[in-house]
């Protein structure tokens, strides 16, 4: 294959090109498969031309952050805030499912970029003009927030991702423990997890709504 034109290549870039090639670097092999070299590859440019679009590999991490919290809908106009906020969670997964290397990145970032911080920005004024005092607002955004990363995480931690996966999976984990040793984890596994239809990723409307509740009742004894 001959090499690429870098002068080309050059002329192309921009920062957002740049931070969307990284994205789906990332996306496709980690982040420890996200390294400048590899990224000048993918671009068809030297790794130092990256450095006139992002300053530093810091400043890659808090654009691809930023780039992702652009991804989580922010409900329009002013509808009642537990709509708002489900709406809100069930888009941040989803938006943490197209990109896994970015949970645990998304409250790390010191230099927040104008996305992240109108995304803060929104949910605490959703929040507030709700009627939630300062203080139960940031019990509720640190709840949701918990929820919401930490389910992330969890989730792409399982050992398995269909069903079929999880039966053998379960068909491992049985052939190692004694009959009748632990009942009550064999009848979860067996009468929930292994049946037709099982997906973990349907517990997070449950939880979801366990929060939503629980912060609904604060809000009225408030």
């Amino acid at each position: 294959m001959p090499p690429r034109d870098p002068g080309h290549g050059r002329a192309r870039l921009s920062p957002e090109r740049v931070l969307r090639a990284a994205i789906a670097l990332a996306d496709t092999g980690g982040l420890e498969s996200l390294t400048m070299r590899r990224l000048g590859e993918d671009l068809g440019v030297e790794a130092m031309s990256l450095y006139k679009h992002v300053a530093n590999k810091d400043a890659l991490l808090d654009g691809m952050v930023d780039l992702v919290f652009a991804e989580i809908d922010l409900p329009p106009g002013d509808p009642d805030w537990r709509t708002a906020m489900r709406e809100r969670a069930v888009s941040a997964r989803a938006a943490l499912i197209r990109h896994p290397w970015a949970t645990p990145l998304m409250q790390s970032r010191t230099a927040p970029g104008p996305a992240t911080l109108r995304h803060h920005d929104t949910v605490i004024g959703t929040l507030r003009r709700a009627g939630f005092s300062i203080e139960l607002t940031a019990h509720a955004f640190s709840a949701l927030d918990g929820y919401i990363y930490g389910f992330a995480m969890q989730q792409r931690s399982l050992p398995f991702d269909t069903l079929e996966e999880a039966q053998e999976v379960g068909r491992q984990m049985f052939a190692r423990m004694p009959d009748g040793m632990y009942p009550h984890l064999t009848e979860l596994t067996v009468q929930h997890i292994l049946q037709p239809g099982y997906d973990y990723g349907d517990e997070f409307e449950y939880g979801l709504n366990l929060i939503l509740d629980g912060l609904d009742r604060a809000l009225s004894a408030a």
